[in-house]
């Protein structure tokens, strides 16, 4: 049986990965703060700042997932080990990346074999971490690439509520047209893609395109919310794209979905 190991198995998306594979596969996941995983024999405490990986030594997965978060010094300092040993013990290495490391590309959406380009501090630190994994003489890894998550249980659906409840301003951005993603999908792919042993560079989200304020609107429309401030963020006199399409013909089409679809998932 496949043995995985997910790093940052606590989080939201990490949780919803781990609950996905575990019927099917012998899955392990860490955890940081959420002491409430202490008491499960699945999880392992792991602090990301010691940077150690006596973990993958005790569990000897088969398959590791990254979808960490933390210090982004760290993450680097960690992931540089991590896929230098995965590389030497022949673990398949499936790393959580992001649409950001295209965002200095503002005129289309982008495809798994653009060459990437960040001006963000956090696009920049994706892309140094995807560099190292496309180095790997192994060939043995997956970098899962994701625009914004913001399905009904997701942080970005709670951070809108908890600013309504506090009469906070929510930022949107106007001129931003984007894919969204679903972590429950999500999760489904990642499960469809291990099953079929694929590899590579994957692109994930919706087959559709919304411009950021058109979204965050329906959002609130749909949760009925009725004191909601907006500070409107203009980067750009124009249309500008953080969007994330395929040529990868992958997923069948029960795991192919609309971005109005997300908050029903």
């Amino acid at each position: 049986m496949i043995k995985v190991l997910i790093f940052g198995g606590s989080g939201y998306l990490g949780n919803t990965i781990f609950k996905e594979l575990s019927p099917f596969y012998d899955v392990y996941g860490t955890f940081y703060k959420k002491l409430n995983f202490k008491k499960n024999k699945r999880f392992f405490y792991f602090p990301l700042e010691k940077n150690s990986l006596k973990i993958v030594e005790k569990v000897k997965p088969t398959l590791i997932i990254s979808s960490l978060k933390g210090d982004f010094n760290d993450q680097v300092i960690f992931h540089n080990k991590l896929i230098d040993l995965c590389d030497k013990k022949c673990i398949k290495l499936l790393f959580i990346s992001s649409s950001n490391v295209f965002d200095s590309f503002t005129n289309y959406p982008s495809y798994e074999y653009d060459k990437t380009f960040s001006e963000s501090v956090f696009g920049r630190f994706k892309i140094s971490i995807e560099n190292k994994i496309l180095r790997m003489k192994s060939k043995n890894w997956i970098i899962l690439r994701s625009p914004m998550i913001f399905d009904k249980n997701s942080s970005r659906i709670k951070d809108i509520i908890n600013k309504s409840k506090e009469s906070i301003a929510i930022e949107i951005f106007p001129n931003l047209i984007v894919n969204i993603n679903s972590a429950k999908i999500f999760a489904k792919q990642i499960h469809y893609i291990i099953s079929r042993n694929i590899s590579g560079i994957i692109h994930h989200g919706s087959n559709d395109l919304v411009n950021h304020d058109e979204y965050i609107f329906s959002i609130v429309k749909k949760l009925k919310l009725k004191t909601i401030k907006y500070k409107y963020v203009y980067t750009t006199n124009e249309n500008r794209y953080l969007a994330l399409f395929s040529n990868r013909d992958i997923f069948p089409s029960h795991l192919q979905f609309s971005y109005s679809k997300t908050l029903k998932i």
